[in-house]
């Protein structure tokens, strides 16, 4: 007679043949595709589908940990190959690799390209139909892919759960991992359901952890939310030699944009803007100028997100105008120039945003337009996101203060006088030399001015002006 979780079971089972039209994979289905085909090196993998010769800083280390069953956390900057730590061990390992990734681009271009190389990948997102969700589903349980990548909402839902528990997973890496962090810049609620994925599947497999940027707080962060056992950590430094930072602070952007985005027309590069409308502007004041620009931000259908995108990743346009929705995930290997037309709200953001120049190791440029409206622009996102996120008065506040300090320290940068990728590596935690000699600031002379007097006369003004009105008024019409 069968017990009360045998026929629950069975049922389940039952349900799932039904709606899928296939039979969960088996354990001796699951042992032959163990054993297929012939065992190949790291080395011989690295090469043969990816085509490097030797790995990179970080990367070997990382590997290595994978394979030996441990679990992993790899901070390496964009550009430094994050990927292929976990591709290449999923192509060693027997089963299956599930990513969890918080984008559909990001997905559907690691996808693509794995596609492109040999390796059967697929993604499960909602951008899939529910025919083509329930093939890629069928699919995963029939053992046909090697990696798939899968968006953190999805994890906990019946059929994910159910087709999860007839496979093997031998890995699930977390890119992006920050997003688990509720002191990282892109905090994602939903990361946290990973770790009560992870508990519901039959045994737990090796898991593992990237992410472009983080600060001690959010690595501490990483590894106890995930719950990561004796992990193997690698953080390969946030320098990168090859990017030139510059701040500039003109009374006018528009004029100072459109001249250093002419001065560089024949090469490929991205302005970033802090809004929708900001996009739409500076694309079309672009465009008029001759300049071939294409825009890309949350505001357009999928269709022409997807077309836009491809325009610029294919050299069609050589300029992609978008806000922060645009680049993470995109490998497009010769953006020689930045533009920040807004102050981003975090260090880790615009380092993040601006490390998408020179992935190909070649001189780029880093340049962020600052001006002090853009201050009042982040504080009001960082209050329209604090507002939305599901958190208790206590956590509120916390999260105001940290974004506060956060904003704070994004000023700062825009402001020094002194080494720019000093002051983001002292951000990071990491050492560094006195001077860089390939920034904006190595390569000024500043001359030090005393205003005291003028500063006291000013703020004699402001106390007159209250004493005279019994209120304060704005800097403007002081």
């Amino acid at each position: 007679m069968k017990t009360a979780s045998a026929r629950i079971a069975a049922n389940k089972r039952q349900d799932f043949i039904k709606e899928y039209g296939v039979v969960p994979i088996s354990e001796l289905h699951r042992f032959f595709i163990k054993k297929k085909g012939v065992l190949m090196t790291k080395e011989e993998v690295l090469k043969k589908y990816f085509g490097y010769d030797s790995f990179r800083a970080g990367q070997e280390t990382l590997v290595n940990g994978i394979l030996s069953g441990r679990d992993t956390l790899g901070i390496m900057p964009t550009g430094a190959g994050k990927s292929l730590c976990y591709q290449i061990p999923a192509l060693l390992m027997p089963g299956i690799t599930l990513v969890i990734s918080p984008l559909i681009s990001l997905m559907k271009d690691q996808v693509t390209a794995l596609n492109q190389a040999g390796i059967h990948a697929a993604y499960l997102n909602s951008s899939l139909t529910q025919g083509q969700y329930q093939t890629a589903l069928r699919n995963l349980i029939q053992g046909r892919y090697k990696i798939v990548y899968v968006a953190p909402e999805r994890l906990l839902t019946e059929s994910f759960l159910w087709a999860a528990s007839q496979i093997e997973i031998s890995m699930v890496s977390v890119d992006e991992a920050h997003c688990i962090s509720q002191w990282g810049q892109d905090f994602r609620p939903s990361y946290r359901k990973i770790t009560e994925f992870v508990a519901r599947l039959p045994r737990r497999p090796v898991l593992s952890a990237f992410t472009a940027t983080a600060t001690a707080e959010v690595q501490a962060d990483i590894l106890t939310q995930l719950e990561l056992r004796d992990p193997v950590k690698v953080m390969t430094g946030f320098n990168r030699p090859n990017l030139y930072f510059a701040v500039q602070q003109p009374k006018r952007k528009q004029p100072v944009l459109t001249a250093l985005v002419e001065a560089r027309r024949d090469r490929s590069g991205i302005v970033y803007c802090a809004t929708r409308s900001g996009v739409e502007k500076i694309c079309d004041l672009l465009c008029q100028r001759g300049i071939p620009a294409t825009r890309y931000h949350a505001g357009l259908s999928e269709e022409e997100r997807q077309r836009n995108q491809d325009d610029f990743q294919f050299d069609r346009k050589t300029v992609m105008v978008a806000t922060n929705a645009f680049g993470m995930g995109i490998d497009k290997s010769n953006v020689s120039f930045v533009i920040h037309y807004n102050m981003p709200k975090s260090l880790e953001a615009y380092y993040q945003e601006a490390g998408r120049a020179g992935r190909d190791g070649e001189a780029a440029e880093c340049i962020l337009l600052y001006g002090p409206g853009d201050v009042a622009t982040a504080q009001f996102f960082l209050q329209q996101a604090g507002e939305n996120e599901d958190l208790s008065p206590e956590e509120r506040a916390e999260v105001q203060a940290r974004d506060a300090r956060r904003l704070e320290a994004m000023v700062n940068y825009c402001k020094t006088t002194h080494c720019l990728r000093g002051h983001l590596l002292d951000y990071f935690g990491q050492a560094h030399d006195p001077t860089c000699g390939n920034c904006g600031n190595c390569r000024s002379q500043f001359v030090q001015v005393d205003i005291t007097r003028q500063a006291q006369m000013i703020l004699s003004c402001v106390k007159r002006v209250q004493g005279k009105l019994g209120y304060y008024v704005g800097a403007d019409l002081l």
